[in-house]
Order: C-alpha cells, then structure tokens, then sequence
C-alpha cells in the first residue's frame, strides 16, 4: 500500500480540537489503497524534528513508491534552539529529508509554509515568513524537487475571502468556552476543522498539478 508521509509543525500535524493541522484532513482527500501517516509534530522546525527522532519512523518504514510531503518554516523562524538559517541550515536539513527520501525510492515533495492571519488596516495580508519561503522555492528548483507552494496559495485564498471570513478558518474561543484559554483566544496561526480542510484542498489542488503526485489523490 502506497503511504503519503507528512511532516512537519503544528500547522500540519493531527493535533487536538479545537486545532487542526492540514495534514488531519488530508486523508479525505486521498485515493482509495493510499495510506496517510502523519507524524507531524506541534512547535518543531526542520532541525529539531530529526534531532528528537521524530523522523524515525519514516526512516524505518517509508519505500518506493510513497511520497514525503514536508512543511517546516514556522519553527525555523524563531531565535531558539529550534533556529535555522535560510540560506544555510534550512535548506539543508530540508535536503536532508528529501536525499532520504529519495534514496528510499519515494519522491520528496517540499511545501512553503502556510501563511499566518495577519491582515492590514487596508485588507492587505503581512507576509510573516521572511526568505524562507524563498529559500524552499530555491532548493526546489535546484534539486529539481516537487515545489508545493503552499504560502503562495493560502495568501491567495485568504485575500480572496477578507479578513473576516479568514478568521472564520482559525481558532477563536470566546472568555470561557475552553478550559485552557479562560480569557478567550484568538489564533492567527493555528486552524480548526473547517481551515484544515481549506487548507488541505489547497495541498491537493497543487499536488494534482505535480505529475508523480496526481495518481494518489481523488
């Protein structure tokens, strides 16, 4: 059975209502005999991700014929442990997952981060990911990687929808409704079920444009 392995933060993996990344949804958009196995995990970039052996899995059990859907960038960003340089350690620990991939005889393909909801006072959307996002299109089109460009496509879809039908995609938890956020909440990053699917679909529609990828989709 073909396996579509994704990895990534918490803007893709399972996670637990009321959030969900993408990748959650992806399954209800897969061929019939194709297995999804997302293993995701929420506050990881591309280098902690292997460096706590969360890439194991895959290392172990991915084969000819699967697919490696990778979305790091969220994590990347911040001026932690978990940093990484976009125009050094990102790409390369992205590359990483890719070679492995593909030595395995599966086929890597690299996505850009999905775009958080940070809206102007005139409609506009603030781009959040600096040159990372650039950095994935440039390691795509140098190793001649499938490119899913999913900042690109969520920024269209969120301009596309306004301000206030975007947040309609994300968390927002009124004072009370959620034992763990008395005070209410209001995400900008993370999505609930419906922006899961949303964004999903957008994966999907730009997978369907990638030869090798098409035939596992409905």
């Amino acid at each position: 059975m073909p396996t579509i392995w994704v990895i990534g933060d918490s803007t893709v993996e399972d996670n637990q209502p009321p959030f969900r990344g993408w990748g959650w949804a992806l399954p209800e958009y897969v061929r019939e005999g194709v297995r999804v196995r997302n293993i995701a995990l929420s506050g990881r970039s591309s280098r902690s991700f292997r460096e706590e052996g969360l890439f194991e899995p895959a290392e172990k059990e991915m084969k000819a014929g699967d697919l490696l859907l990778i979305q790091f960038g969220h994590n990347d960003e911040k001026e932690d442990e978990r940093h990484t340089d976009p125009e050094s350690t990102y790409p390369e620990h992205l590359w990483r997952y890719c070679a492995e991939a593909l030595e395995r005889g599966a086929q890597p393909v690299l996505l850009t981060s999905v775009e958080r909801r940070f809206f102007t006072a005139d409609g506009g959307l603030l781009y959040t990911h600096g040159e990372y996002p650039a950095a994935v299109r440039k390691l795509a089109e140098e190793k001649h990687v499938p490119l899913c460009d999913l900042q690109k496509a969520s920024r269209k879809l969120y301009l596309s929808l306004g301000p206030e039908k975007t947040a309609e995609l994300f968390v927002r938890l009124a004072p009370g409704e959620h034992p763990d956020f008395p005070d209410g909440h209001d995400d900008k990053t993370h999505f609930n079920a419906a922006g899961a699917r949303a964004v999903a679909g957008l994966v999907v529609t730009e997978l369907k444009k990638i030869p090798v990828c098409a035939p596992y989709l409905k």
